[in-house]
């Protein structure tokens, strides 16, 4: 190595971030602060990135496909030798739990940031791992992880656990490959479903089968290993999810009680000390809500050997910078701290900001970021910034925004009024659905489980509110009369009018704009609205209105329920005419499977095509009964959004 000692241990001088994104930039900033110099790669897509801007030194790696750049550890260690680095760290996603990268970094001469292959490998297949902590004295769920993946032995085995279970891919995380059977009816279809999700993720479709908990809290403990010993930094609660996936991310964990956190937490440090783990990880659990955490209420799910996306939760109660730890531990130093060194300050949350279409059931969005503003009073990591392209290629976040107080009360308020604050424009985003659930009653009260989003999910997901003041004021603002100054006047003894028609959630809405004294009279569809500036902000009848940002035709309105409102577009409206005739691609990916065939006799809600797009599986069903007309799609092609895939005969 050609690092030096800085201060009391010795440091890298230089190391590669195998990464992009958010994760890319927060391993930046703490490489900066410790005096070490980094390398970006970046694929076609990310030449522009704000990770590249921020490094040190770049390497392109390849096309925008992750197959050809992210992807491919070869040309990730190539340029780490090219650029003099000692080390590579993963990040998380991508190569950081892939044993055969590890010992390809380790073959090199390079070190890897993270734990041994042996112990990615040890944790990396569901099955394995929890035959391997259940011999550790770690409690494990119920259920099957044998080899046998016949479908009649699952479903035998599913029937001996005892509806409901989930069937979980072995492999790989993130909720995919996962399914909740409620009955043996279904178990064939979602057995196939989720082996397919499987191989397309991970190129593993071995499953295994669990006991379903009927309330469940997913509590994670963080644990950090230096190969000899092993501590952990207390625990965080990511019940808060929607299709397995985490949303809101909180530590500690609401009504957990000393004796409950030293029983996680020393389960958790076993399971760290069984597999020699070096670095930072995190053991899952699953706990029974009912009734609060138990001692014995709670069970081993997997352990993610690596950094987990909400790790600013940790550190934002205990003080630790966990990359850091994770360069001086891999520079060869040992623990930072011991356990009785490690205390918890305060509470902290963590909300997960994504270019997505909730009211369209959270399909991933892609756009041009026209406007990017956060509070300053949070702690925001970010990998985008203002202009950016969303791309189709990757996962479609735009930025995890992590608030602490001296309690949960006051973190849990700082959050919703920093998601209020939280400014974007250019993609739909999930703000909306964000500042709802923050302020959910159940939240608020720390009454948490995962199946709370699905319980409500009608009124979290709902549509922004169109109410005519909002609706008026946006149609002042797409025509750029909130900019034009105070307005007043009469020609021909008539007020000036000026008509406009604006789109909201896909509706054309008649505005009238009527100068009047002191400002505008609005006429929403018979709704009448007075609009009035003062002290440089507009109130629609005496309500403040928020923050506007008009671009293209397009008008955000910030704060509260975010609301985005346009000029109609008659070539998109043209365009989506064929809605109830014909199944068009809602983004650009990959088909993974046709369904139907021209003539064949569909229903409504029929499954017709699944579509690989921003590493999910999305499955579009027929918009009504008929006869299949027309099929455009087939099984490995790309498509790009408004695609027509599949068509239906009209109707006569």
């Amino acid at each position: 190595m050609s690092g030096r000692l800085r201060g009391e241990f010795f440091m890298f001088a230089r190391i590669l971030i195998a990464n992009r994104g958010e994760i890319a930039c927060r391993v930046i900033d703490t490489a900066r602060a410790l005096g070490v110099e980094t390398v970006a790669v970046y694929s076609d897509a990310d030449a522009n990135a704000r990770h590249v801007a921020l490094a040190d030194h770049v390497v392109r790696l390849g096309p925008a496909p992750v197959a050809e750049s992210y992807l491919r550890g070869d040309l990730i260690i190539q340029a780490a030798l090219d650029t003099g680095a000692e080390a590579i760290h993963p990040g998380y996603g991508f190569l950081s739990e892939n044993p055969d990268f590890v010992e390809a970094v380790d073959a090199a001469g390079l070190v890897f940031i993270g734990p041994s292959a042996e112990a990615i490998r040890a944790m990396g297949l569901k099955d394995a791992a929890k035959a391997l902590m259940a011999e550790a004295g770690v409690p494990v769920v119920p259920g099957y992880q044998g080899a046998d993946q016949t479908p009649e032995v699952l479903a035998s085995e599913a029937e001996k656990i005892g509806y409901p279970v989930l069937i979980k891919a072995v492999a790989g995380g993130g909720g995919k490959g996962m399914r909740l059977v409620t009955g043996p009816q279904i178990f064939g279809e979602n057995l196939d479903s989720a082996k397919a999700e499987a191989r397309s993720a991970f190129g593993n479709d071995r499953v295994l089968i669990e006991k379903y908990i009927e309330h469940p809290r997913h509590i994670e403990v963080q644990v950090f290993g230096d190969g000899t010993d092993a501590v952990h930094l207390f625990e965080r609660d990511c019940s808060l999810q929607r299709r397995h996936q985490k949303v809101i991310e909180e530590a500690p964990a609401p009504g957990m009680t000393e004796p409950v956190r030293k029983a996680m937490g020393d389960a958790a440090v076993k399971a760290a000390r069984a597999i020699g783990y070096a670095g930072a990880g995190t053991v899952e659990f699953i706990v029974d809500g009912a009734g609060g955490p138990r001692p014995d209420g709670f069970w081993f799910m997997e352990m993610n050997t690596r950094l987990q996306v909400e790790h600013p939760v940790t550190e934002a109660i205990t003080g630790v910078d966990l990359v850091a730890w994770q360069l001086r531990v891999a520079a060869g130093e040992a623990m930072p701290l011991g356990q009785d060194d490690l205390k918890i300050n305060g509470h902290a949350f963590e909300a997960r900001v994504y270019a997505e279409d909730v009211p369209a059931g959270f399909l991933p969005a892609t756009g041009r970021i026209a406007h990017l503003s956060f509070p300053t009073s949070s702690r925001v990591d970010s990998g985008v910034q203002a202009g950016d392209e969303i791309s189709p290629w990757y996962d479609p976040m735009i930025a995890k925004v992590t608030c602490h107080g001296p309690d949960r009360a006051t973190a849990l308020r700082h959050l919703a009024e920093a998601l209020e604050d939280t400014q974007v424009a250019g993609t739909v985003t999930n703000l909306g659905f964000l500042q709802r659930l923050a302020r959910h009653p159940r939240l608020v009260s720390g009454d948490v489980e995962t199946g709370l989003i699905g319980e409500d999910l009608d009124a979290l997901a709902a549509a922004p509110s169109a109410d005519p003041g909002r609706v008026a004021y946006g149609a002042l603002c797409a025509e750029g009369l909130d900019r034009a100054g105070p307005v007043a006047g009469f020609t021909l003894w008539a007020p000036l009018r000026q008509s406009v028609t604006v789109t909201v959630a896909g509706q054309d809405i008649a505005v009238g704009l009527t100068v009047c004294e002191g400002g505008w009279q609005a006429d929403v569809e018979g709704a009448e609205i007075a609009l009035r500036q003062r002290a440089g902000a507009f109130f629609a009848d005496g309500r403040r209105m928020p923050k506007a940002h008009v671009d293209a035709g397009e008008v955000t309105l910030f704060g509260p329920d975010p609301l985005v409102i346009g000029l109609p577009d008659p070539v998109a409206r043209a365009a989506t005419q064929a809605g109830g005739d014909a199944v068009l691609a809602p983004m650009p990916g990959l088909i993974q499977e046709v369904a139907v065939a021209p003539g064949d006799v569909v229903s409504q809600g029929q499954r017709m095509v699944v579509l690989e797009a921003m590493k999910m599986e999305h499955v579009l069903r027929s918009p009504r009964s008929g006869v299949v007309a027309e099929v455009f799609a087939a099984a490995g092609g790309q498509v790009v959004a408004g695609a027509p895939l599949v068509t239906l005969e009209v109707e006569t």
